[in-house]
Order: structure tokens, then sequence, then C-alpha cells
């Protein structure tokens, strides 16, 4: 049988040929001309056939491609954003490196641009991380233990560099089970084709655990023992769980009798993620590593944030024991980003060595205007994630490649912002901009007594907005602003002294972001505890149009929001550092670099 890829327009017709080991380039190279001749859409044909292999029947599928090109109608929309990952169209929701090419798979729905029943993988690669082709839909539903949706998984590389993929599907009884799929050709550095083992599903609901509760299994690691393990998030009796199975040859599980670790009061535990991390080094440590240099990361989503802690792993008894009290849901409780980020999945860069992680940013406007725009939800900029140097907690900062984008650079040092005023940061491009900026501390005397019931960081930021004034602070940056600023999203910080030493309260404030009416504006907060000796904080916000992502005091506390400024319809943004405090601040350097715009946007 031979296969055609057929686009029809204007009366014109293109066939070329699928048998071609060149298919990835031409279909690519063809979505670039077509985009370019204006074209309204092209199509693959769908086909669905069975292997018979070693004794056991292999599914495999081919099916519509994701065209980077198909959404021409939205180019327009000025919250669309520029570098950062999002779906050609509709919703989004486990990434590797292999052969030369980072994967990203992630929760898609074919079918429209919100939740939906059935749910997909869709994969996207990249030579560089920041552009991307969208490839076709690795996995979809087709089988009995799958046939109502594809919820997510992690990939695992087995010895031998095998890449596996254990996913959790529905089948016909919606319950959630756990799957198994191969690459069809190991040969292939894009992993187009998936293979679905025939014994599936490997793994079922427990005992004590609803068939609806329990999803999303994590990367594997190998124990000393030679065995495999792998959590499973679920809910039982009323704690969220890391469920642990382990095998011997990765397709037949069994429990264990005890989870990986548990959490009360927290609901569901979804995409648990459990790496190790080196406590004397910034590179990161493959998932099956194990030595005395090393501590432990337990990640759970759940209430809409993704908490984790860090401590030990007991491998004969097989827990995870944390290092203090975490996963509680808690505002004490440390998380990977204080604002929108759920759901998030780190992989081990064999190539560069380090730990990356990447998380799902939700919408803040309405369902109706996510159907209008015909797409919904974007990727994080990956950030390089490893155990600060008080091994206390993690640091996140934005992959070295991001830096490749900076174009238009603009630069101060040693600028006094006296009280009560502001400055623009003209010369760049303000919704599209990476601004990294660092103030001096001011003397641990002059800062503000932290009130012992002002332990809620993200209640402090939406009571002590950038508009209240206080003595070391608010000071920082205002982004997506109109020109008169009756608009603007405030990035922050206020300092305060708690037993001689700094606690910086870092806050985004949205309450002014947009004047529409009907979108969530919420304030979002965390403290960054600081030695009475350190002399300045560092701010840095990688803006693109509807997404800012800040990181602040070097990727110690990260704060991500959605904004949907009106005037940004038909107006150019602005950005401008601010000090709203009653003390003059010094910005010790500011670098501000317009940003390109990437493929696969």
């Amino acid at each position: 049988m031979s296969l055609c890829l057929v686009y029809i327009s204007d009366h014109k017709t293109l066939r070329i040929p699928l048998n071609s080991g060149e298919l990835l380039i031409k279909l690519h190279i063809l979505a670039t001309e077509l985009f370019k001749m204006k074209a309204f859409a092209f199509y693959i044909i769908y086909l669905c056939y069975v292997l018979h292999s070693n004794g056991k029947d292999v599914h495999v599928t081919s099916h519509v491609i994701a065209s980077p090109y198909r959404d021409q109608n939205l180019k327009n929309q000025q919250g669309k954003p520029s570098f950062h990952l999002r779906p050609p169209h509709n919703w989004l929701n486990g990434p590797v490196y292999y052969k030369g090419v980072y994967h990203l798979f992630y929760q898609y729905n074919p079918y429209g641009s919100v939740f939906n029943k059935t749910i997909v993988w869709a994969h996207s690669v990249s030579h560089d991380l920041t552009n991307w082709i969208h490839l076709n839909n690795a996995l979809v539903p087709t089988e009995p233990f799958d046939i109502n949706s594809c919820w997510s998984g992690s990939i695992t590389i087995l010895p031998g560099n095998k890449p596996v993929v254990l996913y959790t599907g529905l089948d016909t009884k919606n319950q959630q089970v756990q799957n198994l799929a191969m690459p069809k050709n190991l040969s292939d550095p894009f992993l187009k084709e998936w293979v679905k083992y025939s014994g599936n599903p490997l793994i079922t609901p427990p005992k004590g655990v609803k068939p609806d509760n329990f999803r999303d299994p994590s990367t594997s690691w190998k124990g000393k023992d030679g065995n495999w393990r792998v959590v499973v998030g679920g809910l039982r009796n009323n704690l969220g769980v890391a469920i642990l199975y382990w095998s011997k040859d990765f397709v037949h599980w069994n429990l264990h009798d005890d989870p990986l670790h548990f959490g009360a009061n927290t609901g569901m535990w979804e995409c648990p993620d459990f790496y190790p991390v080196s406590v004397n080094s910034r590179y990161g440590v493959e998932n099956s590593a194990n030595g005395k240099n090393m501590k432990y990361v337990l990640k759970a989503s759940f209430e809409a944030h993704d908490y984790y802690a860090i401590g030990s792993y007991d491998s004969d008894k097989e827990k995870f024991v944390p290092d203090s009290k975490g996963l509680t849901g808690s505002t004490s409780d440390l998380r990977y980003d204080y604002g929108k980020f759920y759901a998030s999945k780190t992989f081990f860069d064999s190539v560069k060595k380090r730990r990356i992680l990447w998380g799902w940013i939700n919408e803040s406007d309405r369902s109706a205007d996510d159907v209008k725009k015909g797409w919904a939800g974007i990727q994080s900029v990956p950030r390089q994630v490893y155990l600060s140097n008080t091994g206390r907690q993690l640091v996140q900062w934005p992959v070295e490649e991001t830096e490749k984008l900076r174009d238009n650079h603009v630069s101060y040092s040693g600028k006094k912002l006296k009280g009560k005023s502001l400055f623009e940061v003209a010369g760049i491009t303000a919704s599209q901009v990476d601004i990294e900026l660092s103030f001096k501390l001011p003397k641990i005397e002059e800062a503000e007594v932290l009130a012992p019931e002002w332990d809620d960081p993200q209640i402090l930021c939406s009571t002590k907005t950038a508009s209240v004034g206080g003595q070391a602070g608010p000071f920082g940056l205002l982004v997506m602003a109109s020109q008169d600023l009756t608009e603007q999203t405030a990035v922050f910080f206020r300092v305060f002294k708690d037993n001689h030493q700094f606690v910086v309260l870092m806050c985004s404030d949205q309450s002014r972001s947009s004047l529409r009416q009907g979108i969530d504006k919420t304030t979002y907060g965390a403290f960054i505890h600081m030695g009475h000796e350190d002399e300045v904080i560092s701010l840095r916000s990688l803006v693109d149009h509807s997404v800012i992502e800040s990181f602040g005091a070097e990727g110690r506390a990260c704060i991500t929001v959605r904004v949907y400024p009106q005037f940004h319809v038909k107006k150019e943004a602005h950005v401008y550092v601010f000090n709203n405090g009653s003390r003059d601040v010094v910005i010790k350097k500011l670098d501000a670099w317009s940003m390109k715009t990437t493929k696969g946007n």
C-alpha cells in the first residue's frame, strides 16, 4: 500500500509520497511554502492497521499532523505568546532527549480549546528548546485499554538507549489504567510512530483506590537490586499518595506494600515526579543514580499548585523521608512556582548534564474567550533546576538557550530611584522582553519588621499591593503597562526583617492588569529568606504578551501569571521600574532585551 500527502487549494493539487525517509523534512518545507502561499489547510490521510510481531498483535497508527501554520487568523491576537510553546490549536496540558532531539509530549484536545473527554498525546520536537516542530499525535485512543483517552504519563530510557512510555488510559469502563508504548523505529530520532503493547493494561487500580483516582505514572528508576520502580498518583483513604510499584522487566509490575509517600488533606496527588539532585553541583543527576552526595525531590500536583519536598530516599524500606514537613498544601510548603504553574514534569538532559523542568500555564480569561481564539494553555519556558547552596530548596532559571532569543539591548547601572517615582525602560519591545535587574538592599535596621500574623505571602501581597506605600518597597517592575498606567502588572519586592535577617516579600500584582471584566486577576506572592549580609536582590521577568514568568533572587522564588490588558489590542505596551516606598533604592544593574519570535509557538 502506498500513501501520499494531498494538498488542494485554488484548484491545484500537490502529491508527495509518504514512503520517503525525508518525510518530516518534506512536510515542514511544504508547510512553510503553503504558509507563504496563504493556504487554508492541508491534510494527511488517516490510516490504522495491525502488524504481527513476535507472536503479539501490535497496533500502529498514523494521524492528522498538527501544522504550526494553520492558525493564521490568530496572528494579530495581541495576547498570543511569541516565544512560549503552545498548541497550534486547542487545549494544552513528558519530556525526553533522544538522539540529538528534545521531545515534548503533552495533553491535547484535538476537538476544542477547553477540556474534553477525549485527550491525546501531542508531540513536538526541537533541537534548541526554543524553536519547535509539531509532529503527528503520538498516542490517540484506539484500544479497549485507552479508548476514552490517553492521559498523562512519562518516558523512561531503558538500557540500550531505548525510550518507552508509561501512560494512563481511560478504558471502556472509564477506569484509569497504566499502559506501555514503545517507538516503532528506534533509529528515528523524531520518534514519530509509537506501538502500544498488546498486553496492556499493565497496572489497574489497587484496592482502596477508586478507578478515577489513579493516574500519571512517573519516570521510572532502577534500584540497587536491578528492579525498576515507578510511582502513580492517587487518592486512598482520603490521603494523597505516590503509589509505588516495582518490576524486573518493565512489563510485569508489582504493588509495594506501602506508598513511597503520602499527604493528608491534600486531595488527589496528580503528576508525581521523583528524582535525585546533587548537593554540591548544579549539574543534573540521572533518575537511577544513587550515592552519598545526593538529595531527593518528590513533587505532587494538587490544589492548583505544584508542591515539592526535599529529603532522602531509603531504598531498603522504599520510603521517601522529607527533611522538613511538606506536601501538605499549607502556605509554608515549598512550590515550584507560586503563580499559574501546574502538572509539571522534569527530565534529565544527558548531553548538557542538567535537569530541566516544564510546567503548564493555564489561561486566566473565560472559556468563551478560549473558544473564540481557538487555543488555550501554554508551556512555560524550560527551566534548569538544581539544589540551592543551603540545601533547603530548589533554584530555577530559564535554560541558557533562552538567551539566544535576545535582540535589541538597553542597559543601566547605578541609577538611584527616589521614593514615589518611576522611569520607563525605553528602546525595547515591552510586550516581548527579557529584563534582568538587581537592587541594593537597605541596611537591616531600615527594613520594616515582619509581623507574626503576616505568614501568608499571597494574602500579604493582596493587601499590600503595589499602590500601598511602605518603607523599603514596594519597588520593582511595571510590565504590560499602558502609557497612562491605567493597566499594569506589578512585579515587586518589599523588604522586611525578622530576627536580624532579611525576609523579602516577592509579589506579582494583577489587580490592575486589565480593565476587562470576567478574568482572573489573582495576586500571588512568596517569601524569600536572605541573610543580613546580603547586599542585593535580583529580579528577572520574561514577558511574552499574555504570560509573565518572574524569577526572584536568582531563581529562589518564581511567579508565573497570565494578563490580558485591554489597551494591548491596539496599542503598544510599556515597561517601567518603580519605587513606591518612602526610601530611595539603587538599581545596581539593569539589562533588557527585546525577544525574537520563535517557530512553532
